[in-house]
């Protein structure tokens, strides 16, 4: 994607390697580091960025070539001299399945190491059982197997994207049964079934990790991401690393406190998931007799019911324009990326808005961004985890391949209705 004109940083610094021999598990993750983000790229130029030798690179490049992990692109020509060959991953080299669940939907993608999505598989179902997901998640594997979207043999494993106390943050509508998430085995269960490896994160947290891989993090080392969905999620960034906070909790910022000016006196203090979410939106409509439980019912709204949609993003966009300020204050990031379940056009006009309130604001702001893959951006981040392990991104966290979702919600967080 195209580096925005206001985000400027130096990427060099993170990708010092080191010539020492015991460093070769170092050296290879800066090389394929440097490609990942850089390619095409010529050797001479990974010398400059790694800081390694020219034979040290060229030996490095020879293997990850005999692995199937990089192909050399082209020759740059224009300049003096002998033209020089470009290295960059081979879409081919390796993917990574990523399956997204949440109170209203299930979406699982197929993704090549150069974050293309070879296939899709998706079901809006709303409170889907931990027993039908796995059967959900069985049936895409063999579906992009059979379909050809994937090597079977460079499948690095399924990433997980599922919200921390699925079965017992309370929603609407939700069934006793669906108290069945707290506990369920999703890793062993998935594993025996497909034979891959099994990653989990968190839905908002893996969005943040896709972006970080293949969106805004190409140009970007410190960005919060806001995940809209059923309810509202965030993930942290900063310099080049998802930060989960001691106890995992890093980037909530669904209980992040606003200020509700509709409200009465002494109860305008709400979080903000309580405000902003799908599920809000489709209460509100509810409240004027428009019946939606799908993002894409949205779109197909008449023009009372547009009206009504853009009048709740103006009021969403207040909020989050609040929580962006907070944000920039607090930590300072390069960016706030916006994506989620909400239709693009939807996505568009919430950040314009925001947008326009923030820059009416004396207080500093923060720049804003629309998530590279929106309405897929869990799923597709827990698809491009499996390939950052591969790959040795910096994204790969090894608690990923024993991380749970959340369970045990403290109770005075049970309030935090949508």
């Amino acid at each position: 994607m195209a580096a925005p004109a206001m985000v400027t940083i130096a990427l060099e610094h993170d990708l010092t390697g080191s010539n020492a021999e015991l460093a070769a598990s170092h050296n290879r993750r800066v090389i394929l580091e440097a490609i990942h983000r850089h390619a095409p790229i010529s050797r001479t130029e990974l010398a400059r960025r790694s800081g390694l030798t020219k034979q040290a690179v060229a030996r490095i490049a020879e293997r990850l070539m005999a692995e199937g992990l990089i192909v050399e692109a082209r020759r740059r020509r224009g300049q003096r001299g002998q033209p020089a060959i470009e290295l960059e991953i081979d879409p081919a080299g390796c993917f990574g399945i990523g399956v997204s669940v949440d109170r209203d939907y299930v979406t699982a993608l197929a993704v090549d190491a150069a974050g293309r999505v070879c296939g899709r598989r998706h079901h809006e179902t709303p409170y889907v059982l931990p027993e039908t997901f796995v059967e959900l998640v069985a049936d895409a594997v063999r579906e992009f197997q059979a379909d050809g979207a994937i090597d079977p043999d460079r499948v690095m494993g399924i990433g997980l994207a599922v919200p921390d106390w699925l079965g017992e943050m309370p929603f609407p509508g939700m069934p006793a049964s669906y108290a069945a998430w707290t506990g369920f085995d999703l890793r062993g269960r998935i594993g025996a079934l497909t034979g891959l490896r099994v990653y989990i994160d968190n839905d908002a947290t893996a969005a943040a990790v896709g972006e970080l891989n293949y969106g805004l993090g190409r140009v970007s080392r410190s960005f919060f991401q806001v995940n809209i969905g059923a309810g509202l999620g965030g993930g942290l960034v900063l310099d080049g690393h998802c930060h989960r906070g001691t106890t995992g909790l890093g980037g909530e910022i669904g209980w992040l406190p606003v200020v509700d000016t509709s409200a009465p006196e002494g109860s305008r203090v709400k979080p903000l998931g309580e405000l902003v979410s799908l599920f809000v939106l489709y209460r509100c409509l509810g409240r004027h007799g428009l019946a939606v439980s799908e993002p894409h019912q949205l779109l197909a709204l008449d023009e009372r019911g547009r009206a009504l949609v853009s009048q709740w993003l103006r009021g969403a966009a207040a909020y989050l324009a609040e929580a962006a300020v907070d944000i920039g204050l607090l930590v300072n990031p390069d960016a706030v990326v916006l994506g989620g379940r909400l239709p693009v056009p939807l996505i568009e006009e919430l950040l314009a808005t925001t947008r326009n309130l923030l820059a009416a604001s004396r207080r500093p702001a923060v720049a804003l961004h629309r998530a590279a893959r929106s309405e897929d951006a869990s799923a597709f981040g827990a698809a491009t985890i499996p390939i950052a392990h591969r790959l040795m991104l910096e994204s790969a966290d090894p608690q990923q391949l024993l991380r749970l979702p959340l369970a045990g919600m403290p109770a005075r967080y049970g309030s935090a209705l949508p």
